[in-house]
């Protein structure tokens, strides 16, 4: 983004401790470092959604693709589209499925199988 060396480095700081003296400089470089953290951290998060919502637009457009040629003879990359998308569908399914089965007892309610072992007591460590 911005090239500072080094000479313009240090006028700048020169010109920081001339101008806030050496009591007010260390606050004002740990708060200009923490607005310039919060600044990134906003624009990343920013990217990431931006970057989420073209993929999702992407599924979006290969599904109708995948639909206009009556799900055959589709591409490798449609395909893949339709595969996860019907991997997504299922995975939303699946913890309402499990609920819905449920007879309402707490183990069963536990929609991630690897926390509902963790729960369980394990019968090997007993005597």
């Amino acid at each position: 983004m911005f090239d500072i060396g080094f000479w313009e480095l240090l006028v700048i700081g020169v010109m920081a401790l001339l101008v806030l003296g050496p009591e007010r400089l260390p606050g004002a470089i740990r708060s200009t470092a923490r607005t310039i953290r919060r600044v990134k951290n906003i624009a990343g998060g920013f990217k990431a959604e931006i970057d989420e919502q073209l993929r999702i637009h992407e599924l979006h457009e290969n599904l109708k693709k995948a639909e206009a040629m009556s799900m055959h003879n589709l591409s490798p990359e449609l395909q893949k589209t339709v595969d996860e998308l019907k991997a997504a569908a299922a995975s939303v399914q699946q913890p309402y499925k499990k609920n819905t089965e449920s007879e309402g007892t707490p183990e069963n309610t536990i929609a991630d199988p690897a926390i509902a072992n963790k729960s369980k007591p394990d019968d090997s460590t007993r005597e």
